[in-house]
């Protein structure tokens, strides 16, 4: 990972943090080192955009326990398909449930939080319409933020931050194209 400089303006949150291409985070490349013998978890998620004029959002989510914004994403239920798990997972963590698939996105690795399972996210990008949500899991996530896809907070993963950063004309193409 490196050390990169921080974004931060003035006083620094965070100092003396590992970097990931520039952010400051508390995750730090052994986080994306897979250790023999860690079991597998399959996981999905989404990016999921709308559009609000010339400009796309960006729905996050919020961990109750904290100020991270993530996005949705969570564990593949046996016999579950991967992008029905994602939509399940996306409307408990931020209460959306109106959302048109517009293609995938890929997979992104690393330990989960526990660091006992090797975790490969699966996901889908999707459009919606909803300006808001309540989700169905509160008693972990808060509710759904929207940022403009140029201008996204830091994300607690850097995995799902590079996912934004690498596919940003992509999301933007095909959002404004099904819009």
């Amino acid at each position: 990972m490196g050390t990169g400089s921080c974004l931060h303006a003035g006083s620094c949150p965070c100092l003396g943090l590992p970097s990931f291409r520039g952010h400051k985070t508390l995750i730090d490349n052994t986080w994306y080192q897979r250790p023999p013998g860690v079991p597998q978890h399959i996981a999905a998620g989404g990016v999921v955009a709308r559009r609000a004029g010339a400009q796309v959002l960006i729905a996050l989510a919020r961990e109750k326990h904290g100020a991270d914004y993530v996005l949705p994403k969570g564990h593949v239920e046996d016999g579950e398909q991967l992008e029905a798990a994602a939509r399940r997972e996306i409307m408990e963590e931020t209460g959306l449930q109106d959302l048109q698939l517009l293609e995938s996105l890929g997979s992104a690795e690393r330990l989960d939080f526990s660091r006992k399972a090797w975790k490969i996210t699966h996901y889908f990008l999707y459009l919606t319409a909803e300006t808001d949500g309540v989700p169905t899991d509160a008693a972990h996530h808060s509710g759904v933020w929207w940022f403009a896809l140029h201008a996204l907070p830091q994300l607690f993963w850097p995995e799902q931050q590079a996912l934004l950063a690498d596919n940003i004309a992509r999301i933007e193409a095909a959002v404004l194209r099904a819009a």
